[in-house]
C-alpha cells in the first residue's frame, strides 16, 4: 500500500510538472507577453494543477472501486478513536457548511463587495460558491455513490460523492482569502489560517459523523479550493 501511494504521488508530480512545462512553452511561443505574469503566479498555477490532478486521480479510484478498502479503514479508525461526546461539536461544525449558512453568507459578501465597487471580488465569491454547488449536484447525480453504513448515523439524501459541505466551505473560504489578499493584504495570513482550519474541521466532521467516505471529502476540498484559485489566476493572467 505504501509503495503504491509513493508511485501514485510520483506520477502526480510528473503530470503536474509536464503540464506546467507545456503551458510555459505555449505561452513563450504564442503569448510571450504573459511570461512575466506566468512567472509571478507560478506557485498559484502549480497549486491549481496539483488540485486538478489530485481530484482527477482520486475520482478515477472512486469510480473504479479501488478506494473502498482504504476509505473503510480510515473511517473505522476515526470512529474508534474520536470520543462520541464530541459529536455535538462536529454537528455544529457541519451546520456551518450547510446551505442554510453558506448561501446567506455568500449573498451578503457579494452584495457588500459590489457596494464597495469590488466587482471582481464579488464575482469571485459568487461564482465560486454557485459553481461549486452546481458541480456537487451534477456529480452526485452522475456517480450515485452509496453513503457509508458502518454504524448508525443521521440520514442524508443523495449520493455520497463528493461532499457538498466540504466543497462549498472550501470554495467560500478560499474565495474569501483571495479577496482579503487583494483588499487587506495585512490580514491575509490570519484569514488564511482561519480558512484552512474551517475547511479541515468541516471535512473531518463529515467523517466523524460517518456520512461521507474520506475520498468524498478529499476530492470535494480539492475542487472547492481549485475553483476560486483558477478564477483568480485566469483573471490575473488576462490582465
Amino acid at each position: 500500500m505504501l509503495l503504491e501511494l509513493i508511485g501514485d504521488t510520483a506520477k502526480l508530480v510528473l503530470i503536474v510538472a509536464s503540464l506546467y512545462l507545456v503551458l510555459r512553452a505555449y505561452v513563450r511561443y504564442a503569448q510571450p507577453g504573459l511570461l512575466l505574469p506566468l512567472a509571478r503566479r507560478r506557485l498559484a498555477i502549480l497549486l491549481v494543477l496539483v488540485l486538478a490532478a489530485t481530484a482527477v486521480k482520486v475520482s478515477e479510484d472512486v469510480l473504479g472501486g479501488e478506494s473502498g478498502p482504504i476509505d473503510r479503514m480510515i473511517l473505522l479508525f476515526i470512529h474508534r478513536h474520536v470520543d462520541r461526546s464530541l459529536n455535538a461539536f462536529f454537528e455544529f461544525v457541519t451546520l456551518s457548511g450547510s446551505s442554510l449558512v453558506l448561501f446567506p453568507l455568500t449573498a451578503a459578501a457579494t452584495v457588500l463587495l459590489l457596494l464597495a465597487r469590488r466587482r471582481f471580488e464579488a464575482l469571485l465569491v459568487g461564482a465560486s460558491v454557485t459553481g461549486g454547488a452546481a458541480i456537487v449536484y451534477g456529480v452526485k447525480a452522475l456517480v450515485g455513490r452509496t453513503r457509508p453504513a458502518l454504524w448508525n448515523t443521521e440520514t442524508y439524501w443523495g449520493s455520497s460523492f463528493p461532499s457538498g459541505h466540504t466543497l462549498a466551505v472550501a470554495a467560500f473560504a478560499t474565495a474569501t482569502v483571495l479577496c482579503v489578499a487583494r483588499i487587506w493584504p495585512r490580514a491575509h495570513t490570519s484569514v488564511l489560517a482561519a480558512a484552512l482550519l474551517w475547511i479541515l474541521l468541516v471535512a473531518f466532521s463529515r467523517l466523524v459523523l460517518g456520512v461521507h467516505w474520506p475520498t468524498d471529502v478529499l476530492v470535494a476540498a480539492c475542487i472547492g479550493v481549485f475553483l476560486p484559485l483558477a478564477i483568480s489566476v485566469a483573471h490575473d493572467l488576462r490582465r
